[in-house]
């Protein structure tokens, strides 16, 4: 069977993922011998669009509201205010509670994008 571009067959593949699979179950290398672990990155290695989101780092509050927000509302809801903002998140079947957040904000205020909306939420949570 031809299986495209790939250079492995489909033996090699399952071998392949049972070698990983005590990697990625357990979060530290399983190798009894040390080379063949991949080399822990450099002091002075740029993070790669701010690294992977790990239990050691997970992203902030403002972050994960932004991500979740984003997600529901799009683009095209914004400039908005945040009365329109949940009316949008209920058209878009988006979690109750994440709308009934955006009661906390100024009812005047005009959000250009998600962040911004994120960022007022989290202000608020504080101020309270």
């Amino acid at each position: 069977m031809q299986r495209g571009s790939d250079r492995l067959s489909v033996h090699r593949d399952e071998e392949m993922k049972a070698e990983l699979r005590g990697l990625l179950t357990s979060g530290h290398p399983t190798r009894s011998e040390e080379w063949h672990d991949p080399e822990p990155s450099a002091e002075d290695d740029p993070e790669v669009a701010g690294g992977p989101v790990t239990p050691q780092r997970s992203p902030g509050a403002v972050d994960a509201l932004h991500y979740e927000l984003a997600r529901n509302l799009g683009r095209a809801a914004f400039p908005a205010k945040p009365g329109r903002l949940r009316a949008a998140l209920r058209d878009r079947h988006a979690p109750d509670e994440l709308a009934e957040q955006l009661k906390a904000l100024p009812g005047d205020v005009k959000y250009t994008n998600a962040h911004e909306v994120a960022e007022a939420l989290v202000r608020a949570r504080r101020e309270a």
